[in-house]
């Protein structure tokens, strides 16, 4: 059997890890995939539209935008609970400051919590029960005029 010396090894696991692409590396760190929808969110100041990853299972919603070190600027993830419920969230192993966007079942934003605090244990709730929530990047919120009571399309919330 051949040996390699220790430089060999961190050169093959630095390409291994170039050229993998990152489904492949989330695979193998045992992370999971998302399947990809669109959303809008009315507000007075107009239609404001998203490309979101969908965190439907246990496992998706257990493991969020955990790991991610950025996130398009339209881009978010929605978190469907299909019942309405109180929802609590943290953002332990989370990089990238959010804004926690807690939906109602009949699509009207309940509350937001705006840039959340990477990597803190500590609990972000839902004021009431809510069916969904929607994380984009910290800031978007203010940025955009997104407030309580303004509305959501998604096919989540279609009657």
């Amino acid at each position: 059997m051949k040996q390699i010396s220790r430089r060999q090894s961190l050169l093959y696991l630095a390409a291994s890890i170039l050229l993998t692409p990152f489904a492949g590396r989330a695979a193998a760190q045992g992370l999971v995939t998302f399947e990809r929808s669109t959303l809008t969110i009315i507000t007075k100041s107009g239609r404001h539209e998203f490309d979101v990853e969908l965190a439907i299972s246990d496992r998706q919603q257990s493991q969020g935008l955990m790991f991610r070190r950025s996130l398009p600027a339209n881009a978010g993830m929605l978190f469907d609970y299909k019942i309405p419920t109180s929802i609590s969230m943290w953002m332990k192993n989370t990089f990238i400051p959010l804004d926690m966007i807690f939906i109602g079942a009949d699509g009207r934003i309940i509350n937001i919590a705006q840039r959340t605090v990477p990597q803190s244990e500590a609990t972000i709730s839902s004021r009431g029960r809510a069916r969904a929530v929607l994380e984009v990047n910290g800031s978007t919120a203010s940025g955009l005029s997104i407030k309580p009571g303004d509305r959501v399309e998604s096919p989540i919330f279609k009657k």
